[in-house]
Parts: structure tokens; C-alpha cells; sequence
């Protein structure tokens, strides 16, 4: 009797799993061929006694990360790794199942490209299906733009910081612009970014995401979406969703990058409590760079490293303009992120040919005309070395002159 009730149960629980299956399986393909058009994305299908076993019942040891509607955890199945990401059944709405549906679809889409971390498998078999992605082994950015090790704080180093917020802009760019549609992320906060082994960063999260109307620049969204400190307040007003809703998002994540402090948390000079945007406009108007920069970062950058962050100070800020017509787009963040992440190099070049009285002279007047005078600067004393030294003249004397 026994056997028969245990076989019973069994039986029960295999057509359970199976309705489950067609039921979820029937509703994300259908999504997911309406995003794609038709084309192939490949999914390996995993089965729920594989995820159980990988993540030990969902156990806390295995617990990585959470979102509002998610949990991340790690697994291992034939000895691979994955983040495998479930969703909170039990506090699904309407619209917040529409939500988890368009993170998955999303991500399929987006997998293509590197700073955005791949969806490779799906199971089926729960009341909500659950979702494999790449496993990510330094997991994802605190509310503080750092890593967690072992329980404890870990800084990165400035140029870490430049470059996520570099890979990070190329992958916003790409969800913009790649497709025939612009699709808006609306949540870009350090919490949605991680790191794989290489340190390289993958945007993730796309459940907050809206597709603009082909043809449109703007949409009116039926709630706010976003998380406080990186929300446009443009978005926060009239529920208007455009590209610029991310470069707003975008330029906050950058200041706290930069000063190493929560965006909704930054204490002012005065000990009050402000958005990050506008304390460090404030700061940075008033001269106070030293004030912007996180204090444990700064005894370690060098000049050139500080020339960086000044410029990374003022794309954000422009990023985070009020109006959004002052913004620029993604592409041209972007593009200016790649051309500050090779400004210290050039100046590596450079620094060679010089003595340090006058690098620290071209670092100054660098700083006080700006970025793009750095450059030419950089460029013309290139130049003109190069020219002097063809007549074997002694032109750090003439440098020197210049400079004086």
C-alpha cells in the first residue's frame, strides 16, 4: 500500500512538473519569438531536481545577490557554475510577471554582446520558471560601487572604476541603438552590474525596461520606474520615458564610482544628507575636487589618474543636466569615456620625455583649461619635441619657457 501511495505521489508530482513545463515554456516562447523575430536563440532546458541539487533547496549558502523581484544563486551542474536567478512567486502582480517575462526576454536579446551578462539555460518545471545565466565570480557592485569579499568591503582601484563605467556605457549604448526599436533600461544602478573572473562588467536586470514606439523618441510610462538617487527627475515628474532617462541613471552610477558613497546617502560638507548629483555639484563648482574624490581611491592615483576623474566629474555632471536636451546621448558618453581612459596614457607617453618639474607644470595648466586643452596640449608638446630634438636642441629649456 505504501509503495502504491508513494507511486501515486510520484506520478502526481512528474504531470505537475510536466504541465508546468508546456504552461511556462508556451508563454516565454511566445514572448521571446515576438522580441526576436523569428531568430534563433539557444537555451539549453534544465530540470528542477537539477536546479535543487545545484543550489541545496535554495539554501542561504548558496544565496548571491537579490532584487526587488529576484534572487541570485549560485549552482554547479556538471561541474560548471552558473548564477541562477528566481523569482519571487509569491509577490507577483500583473504587471510584476510582465516584468520578470521582459528581464528574461531582454536578456536573451542583449546576450550577444560582452558587458551583458548572458542568459544560456531555463527550467521550466516550477510554478514560475527559473532562469541560468553565466556565472559572474566576483559577483555583482554594492550600493557603494564595491565588491564583496568574504563578508568584507573591497575598493577598487580608479582604473577598475573607469573601466566598468566604460564597458558598462558600450552596453547601454548597445541596447539604444542596436535594435530597431530603442529599448530604455530605467534601473542602471551598481547593484545591476557585475564582474566576471576577468573583472570585466555585465549589465543585468532589464525587468524595469521599456521599448520606445518605432519612430519615437519618448513614451509615457504608467509608473515610475527606477531606484532613488539614480531616478531622472524628468522620468519622476511626468512618467516620460526617453534615451536620456538612462544617461541620467548612468551619470549617477558614475559619481559614486567616483566617490566611493551610496547615491541616495551622500553626506554634504556639512554633514547634511543630499542625491550625489547635487552634492558634488556643489563641491565641484566651489573648487573642492579633493572633496568629490574617494578619499581611500585618492592617496593612490596619480596625477594623470586625477586628470581622469576631474573629466569623468564633468561628463557626469553633464549627464545629470536637468533638462535633457543639455544631456548626451549614450554613444557620446561612450565615446568620451574611451577617449579618458587613454588620456593617461598618452600622458605616460609623454611623461617620459619631460623632467617631473615639468610634468607637473603641463599637469597644472592642463587642469585649469580642461580636458580638451589637455589633449592638444599633450599632442603639441609631442610635436614639437619631436622637431626640436631633430635639430638636437635642448627643448626642455624651451618647455620650460612656455610653461613659465
Amino acid at each position: 500500500m505504501g509503495s502504491m501511495v508513494k507511486n501515486l505521489r510520484a506520478g502526481f508530482s512528474r504531470k505537475k512538473k510536466e504541465r508546468r513545463f508546456l504552461e511556462n515554456g508556451s508563454i516565454f516562447l511566445k514572448e521571446l519569438i515576438a522580441d526576436c523575430n523569428g531568430k534563433s536563440v539557444p537555451l539549453r532546458s534544465f530540470s528542477s531536481d537539477q536546479i535543487m541539487e545545484a543550489t541545496k533547496n535554495f539554501d542561504s549558502s548558496c544565496f548571491v545577490s537579490d532584487g526587488a523581484i529576484y534572487k541570485w544563486f549560485k549552482g554547479n551542474i556538471e561541474d560548471k557554475s552558473y548564477l541562477i536567478k528566481r523569482f519571487h512567486e509569491g509577490r507577483f502582480i500583473l504587471n510584476e510577471v510582465r516584468e520578470a517575462y521582459k528581464d528574461i526576454v531582454l536578456s536573451a536579446r542583449m546576450s550577444n554582446h560582452s558587458n551583458c551578462l548572458k542568459l544560456v539555460g531555463c527550467c521550466f518545471e516550477f510554478s514560475f520558471p527559473v532562469f541560468l545565466f553565466e556565472y559572474a565570480e566576483h559577483g555583482a557592485l554594492n550600493q557603494r560601487g564595491c565588491i564583496m569579499v568574504n563578508g568584507e568591503e573591497t575598493l577598487l582601484p580608479w582604473s577598475g572604476r573607469l573601466r566598468i563605467a566604460k564597458e558598462i556605457a558600450n552596453a547601454v549604448t548597445y541596447l539604444h541603438m542596436a535594435f530597431p526599436k530603442i529599448t530604455i533600461h530605467r534601473d542602471i544602478q551598481p547593484k545591476n552590474i557585475l564582474l566576471d573572473k576577468n573583472w570585466t562588467a555585465k549589465l543585468s536586470d532589464f525587468s524595469l525596461a521599456i521599448t520606445l514606439p518605432e519612430g519615437k523618441s519618448r513614451i509615457q510610462a504608467d509608473s515610475v520606474g527606477g531606484s532613488y538617487g539614480y531616478l531622472d527627475p524628468l522620468h519622476y515628474i511626468t512618467k516620460f520615458v526617453t534615451e536620456y532617462t538612462d544617461v541620467y541613471s548612468f551619470g549617477a552610477c558614475l559619481l559614486v564610482f567616483i566617490t566611493g558613497r551610496p547615491a541616495y546617502d551622500y553626506a554634504g560638507s556639512v554633514g547634511d544628507k543630499k542625491d550625489i548629483v547635487t552634492c558634488v555639484k556643489g563641491l565641484y563648482e566651489n573648487g573642492k575636487l579633493d572633496e568629490v574624490i574617494d578619499p581611500v581611491m585618492a592617496k593612490d592615483i596619480t596625477s594623470g589618474q586625477r586628470l581622469e576623474v576631474e573629466a569623468c566629474v564633468v561628463l557626469a555632471l553633464r549627464c545629470c543636466e536637468k533638462r535633457d536636451e543639455d544631456r548626451p546621448k549614450m554613444i557620446q558618453v561612450a565615446k568620451e569615456l574611451k577617449r579618458i581612459e587613454r588620456m593617461n596614457q598618452s600622458l605616460d607617453a609623454t611623461s617620459g620625455l619631460l623632467k617631473p618639474t615639468i610634468r607637473s607644470r603641463m599637469v597644472k595648466w592642463a587642469r585649469k583649461f580642461g580636458f580638451k586643452i589637455a589633449i592638444m596640449l599633450i599632442l603639441s608638446f609631442c610635436i614639437v619635441g619631436c622637431l626640436i630634438a631633430l635639430r638636437q636642441l635642448d627643448w626642455e629649456i624651451l618647455v620650460e619657457q612656455i610653461l613659465s
